[in-house]
């Protein structure tokens, strides 16, 4: 086991696992460590707490101290610094005719380095605008190209639900999701009502898949036949999350399907036909081969060599 403390750099942000060095901290305290960007301004959003050395990215860096007052107004004036680095980039890159969108500027803590994120439709030859503000900022310059769901973090904004972005409210870290959730979600496949504000499918299809997946176990699909308590039918409707099922009955054919809820069938198994079997192909005989029932040819011994 290892102590560690869990430090955020941004409102809604991953959170990485630094090494207190003996101090006690709580969650939101300020505190100045060391990352791979450089010297940077954190918050605790972890307080201290032992975690399996396995969950552990090694070497862990060490927290160099509680940040003091005058390490919160030196952060502040980095905020008021990234304001007007944004301008200046933004009128470079107009400058040199670049296919790009500024996003957000950074500053390290220590002022070794400022960061500006950027959108593209592809590669952007950057180098002379590097060079540029480098001669502007004195300074180390990096830009970093990002994707659309990092620019809607980054930014904000409100979703179709009228709330806040998720991303940008309370997601560390964006989650996988695919178009396959949706389908099993019963939702409507239309881009429109499925994507979110960044043009990507909305975040929130993974919140209740784990739910679905369940209940895509438990309950039978339309083809399966089924036990009820009114005899034995073949699902034709099932709602996944009413638990109710509609069951057309053997011995009313004819009928309407009747519903049942999920606690009352029992599967049996799946009524769908099987595909028929192909047909091995006919082996055909070669054509200097002797007829099916001929004789065996006598053997006269080895040809004459004379």
């Amino acid at each position: 086991m290892a102590e560690v403390i869990g430090v955020r750099f941004q409102e809604v942000g991953k959170v990485y696992y630094f090494d207190p060095d003996g101090a006690q901290l709580k969650t939101g305290d300020k505190v100045i460590v060391e990352t791979a960007r450089g010297i940077e301004f954190g918050e605790v959003a972890l307080a201290n707490r032992e975690v399996p050395d396995d969950q552990v990215v090694k070497p862990l860096k060490m927290l160099i101290r509680a940040a003091t007052e005058e390490d919160a107004a030196a952060e502040q004036k980095n905020r008021q610094k990234e304001k007007e680095a944004f301008q200046t980039c933004v009128k470079k890159i107009a400058a040199h005719k670049l296919e790009m969108k500024l996003v957000d500027v950074e500053y390290t803590f220590d002022g070794s380095k400022i960061l500006f994120y950027f959108t593209a439709d592809g590669r952007v030859d950057f180098r002379d605008l590097v060079r540029d503000l480098a001669g502007v900022f004195r300074t180390r310059i990096e830009l970093r190209q990002i994707g659309v769901r990092d620019e809607a973090k980054m930014l904000g904004g409100l979703g179709v639900c009228g709330r806040p972005f998720c991303c940008s409210s309370f997601m560390g870290d964006f989650q996988p999701v695919s178009i396959k959730m949706a389908k099993e979600q019963g939702l409507s496949l239309n881009p429109v009502k499925i994507s979110g504000t960044c043009g990507r499918l909305m975040c929130c299809l993974k919140y209740e898949q784990n739910a679905y997946d369940h209940l895509l176990r438990i309950t039978p699909r339309p083809g399966n036949i089924v036990d009820t308590p009114e005899g034995r039918g073949v699902v034709t409707e099932a709602a996944l999350l009413t638990g109710m099922i509609k069951v057309r009955l053997n011995n009313q054919p004819d009928g309407a399907p009747h519903v049942f809820p999920l606690n009352d069938i029992k599967r049996l198994k799946d009524a769908r036909p099987a595909a028929p079997k192909e047909a091995a192909p006919k082996e055909t005989a070669p054509k200097d081969a002797p007829p099916k029932n001929a004789p065996p040819k006598k053997f006269d011994g080895p040809p004459n060599m004379n």
